[in-house]
């Protein structure tokens, strides 16, 4: 199992979304965020919460099977680039299994078939 973690701009999110989607991945989640690097946007500002120059971003996640891995990437970096600095990144580690909450059972086979197999 892998994690794919990106960092994309906010008007990229419905892109990739769809994009994941329609490739059949749905299992994936996703917050807003704030950070920091060397690329400072044009819209940038001061943090209400942090006293440092930030830009608002999202942190999509998802856990797919290995063999996935290469197409996950290719749909989040064709349909978040906009060919401009601080377009973001994406992290991919490995997972050494899932765990359900609810009855302690191993659901890491559960989560390589990631797509919807409806």
């Amino acid at each position: 199992m892998k994690e794919i973690k990106a960092f994309i701009r906010t008007t990229r999110l419905t892109l990739i979304l769809e994009a994941l989607k329609k490739a059949g991945f749905y299992n994936v989640t996703f917050n807003t965020c704030e950070g920091t690097g060397a690329y400072q946007n044009e819209e940038a500002s001061p943090s209400l919460r942090f006293h440092i120059t930030d830009s608002e971003l999202v942190k999509l996640e998802l856990v797919c099977s290995a063999n996935d891995v290469d197409t996950i990437v290719q749909i989040i970096t064709k349909n978040g680039r906009t060919n401009e600095t601080g377009d973001g990144i994406v992290y991919v580690s490995s997972i050494e299994r899932a765990i359900k909450i609810k009855n302690g059972q191993d659901a890491s086979s559960e989560f390589i078939k990631n797509k919807n197999t409806d």
